[in-house]
């Protein structure tokens, strides 16, 4: 999802098509006004102190910017009910805010535009948490020149409300938005995944009900700790439906676009460059405060060429090229502005278990085994990642840990993978040279380097040649979740919410949901089905003993990567990345930044 899948990924642009800033029209000056009020989250009290600040006019030579780097390729979208990968989340989740909203850092669930809720258990076993929203925040747009709030047909001001709510859920549900997420809903709202199968085409059979404008109750299947946080999920994000009916696929271009959160699109150079810029109207909250920084440019560079521009000063934080590391590491300078912090992401290959060759297990388990972690962390990847055992990032609820489960899943082995292929070549009559595989991966500098150490592995302990190649991002997305799914596919995944459901039964099961990566034809991705780990995992998502949930999960784990062998799991994440000086910033967990907690120095700036 670039995943939501998330990648590391490259093309070369010029730093000439960053584009250059514009002065946005404030909102009109008024003393500041502090709200207290008290709020439900997740059954415990909690007080918030929402802020309302007049925006000043701010001259252009002083206006605060930052530019970073998306990544190769061009932003797959905008559009929330489509966005599957980091880059696409990015800009939703700073153009719109969910009902509730995670903390970037500590991934605990906020208010968002919900300044309330509370839940109710019914009878049938199904809960319904109520959402009280704010009925302060307008549509905006930018208009060419500056932010203006969108206005209605009477020429009132469009606030956003629960209709906009209930429209982008239902827009993500329904079957001919084609939204690859709304799997997610059919997992977790009531009649959601009927609807989105197209089982039924009446909406009000979906758990979801306006109460009144700014009131919305949804409905889950279960009462599990993780609701209140899909709620916050970017498919659920309120969505302008006068735009999107006039304009259909373009209403994300600039220009026509419309959003309410702490920034809106600006400019968008497609396969160089997105802007977002400020927006004036958002009145803030503790934990979405009024931004600082005026606009947000993402380029769309390989991670070398995103190293150079940071070097040259023309971007202002980057990832770290493999190949830099030790350079960064024993730099002064560079050294002194490089962090490796924690991320909650799993780097995997994945297997087409319907494919030749690799729809034996044995092949599968031994090419996983063949793998050494350990010496692509010290020697190749040298950011301090740890080697994965299992698919689900330790640290989320419900996943097992290093500690507790030493053992569990795979282990790089490499007499144990010699054994397991040579089973399956005694018994087919082949040789390890007739072995016709092909590993695919997003082009990117940084992709190529740990695929060529992996290719380099299977080669010296198995003896198997695999072919090496690649796709631009949104081609490569495509191509896994196609009828032609490689056999091997280079993948990972990033959190939603902070519990083992997302990872392995979001993205590996089928339970009655429409996982693109396990569902329909072309099933797209692993085409692998197992009744028992389908259900296995349905009932760990309920458990409520935590501890005989984390045994669930183990169980589930193991079958995955070691039983059947579907994934390689590879290493779980860490971020390295640079950032100049003159930023003060947080570092996600998740995948995504909170550019309106950032602030640019415009002094030292000018000094670096």
């Amino acid at each position: 999802m670039r995943s939501k899948i998330f990648v590391v990924a490259g093309l070369f642009i010029v730093a000439s098509l960053i584009l250059s800033a514009c002065q946005v029209t404030p909102s009109p000056a008024a003393e500041a006004e502090t709200i207290v009020e008290t709020v439900i989250v997740e059954s415990a009290p909690q007080t918030v102190v929402i802020t309302t600040v007049p925006e000043a006019v701010v001259p252009a030579e002083e206006k605060k910017s930052l530019t970073f780097n998306f990544g190769v390729g061009d932003v797959p979208t905008i559009d929330p009910s489509l966005g599957t990968d980091t880059s696409s989340i990015q800009v939703a989740v700073e153009t719109f805010v969910g009902l509730t909203r995670l903390n970037e850092v500590t991934n605990a669930v906020e208010p968002g535009m919900a300044t309330a809720w509370r839940s109710v258990v019914n009878e049938d076993g199904t809960e319904t948490i109520t959402f009280t929203l704010r009925d302060d925040v307008p549509w905006v747009r930018f208009n060419g020149k500056t932010v203006e709030q969108v206005l209605d047909e009477e020429g009132n001001v469009r606030l956003v409300t629960a209709h906009d709510f209930y429209y982008g859920i239902l827009r993500t549900l329904n079957p001919e938005t084609a939204s690859d997420y709304a799997y997610v809903l059919g997992m977790t709202l009531v009649g959601a995944s009927a609807y989105n199968n197209g089982e039924t085409d009446d909406p009000t059979t979906v758990g979801v009900e306006v109460l009144d404008d700014f009131t919305i109750a949804l409905s889950f299947l279960e009462p599990v700790a993780y609701n209140p946080a899909i709620a916050g999920m970017w498919i659920t994000f309120a969505e302008p439906q006068w735009i999107i009916e006039e304009r259909g696929d373009k209403w994300t271009e600039a220009g026509f676009f419309q959003g309410y959160g702490p920034y809106v699109l600006k400019e968008w150079v497609h396969d160089a460059s997105l802007t977002m810029i400020k927006n004036p109207f958002w009145p803030g909250t503790d934990n979405i405060p009024v931004p600082k920084i005026e606009e947000i440019t993402g380029l769309m560079l390989d991670q070398s060429p995103a190293m150079a521009e940071y070097e040259t000063g023309n971007v202002d934080m980057v990832s770290v090229p493999l190949g830099d590391i030790d350079r960064v590491k024993t730099d002064p300078v560079l050294s002194a502005e490089f962090v490796i912090a924690p991320h909650f992401c799993t780097y995997y290959y994945g297997f087409n278990t319907a494919a030749d060759y690799v729809n034996d297990v044995r092949v599968r388990r031994a090419l996983s085994m063949a793998i050494d972690r350990q010496a692509l962390i010290e020697n190749v990847l040298k950011g301090g990642q740890e080697a994965a055992q299992w698919f689900s990032r330790p640290g989320l609820a419900g996943a097992p840990t290093i500690q507790t489960h030493p053992d569990l899943g795979v282990k790089s082995d490499a007499e144990a993978a010699k054994t397991e292929l040579q089973s399956y070549l005694d018994e087919t009559g082949l040789t390890a040279a007739d072995l016709d595989l092909t590993l695919m991966f997003n082009t990117s500098d940084g992709q190529r380097i740990v695929a060529e150490a992996v290719q380099q592995m299977w080669s010296d302990t198995l003896g198997v040649n695999v072919k090496l190649v690649n796709q631009e991002w949104k081609v490569y997305l495509n191509t896994v979740r196609s009828a032609d799914t490689p056999q091997i596919y280079r993948m990972s995944w990033c959190l939603d919410y902070p519990d083992a459901n997302n990872f392995i039964r979001e993205v590996f099961a089928k339970n009655g949901s429409s996982n693109p990566f396990t569902d329909g034809e072309p099933s797209g991705g692993v085409h692998y089905q197992n009744e028992y780990f389908n259900q296995l995992l349905l009932e760990a998502a309920s458990e409520s003993d935590p501890v005989k949930r984390v045994e669930m999960y183990a169980e589930a784990e193991n079958i995955l990567v070691m039983e059947d062998a579907v994934i390689a799991p590879i290493y779980w994440y860490t971020r390295t990345t640079l950032t100049k000086p003159y930023v003060t910033r947080t570092f996600s967990t998740g995948g995504q930044e909170y550019f309106e907690k950032w602030d640019v120095n415009m002094e030292m700036k000018s000094e670096n």
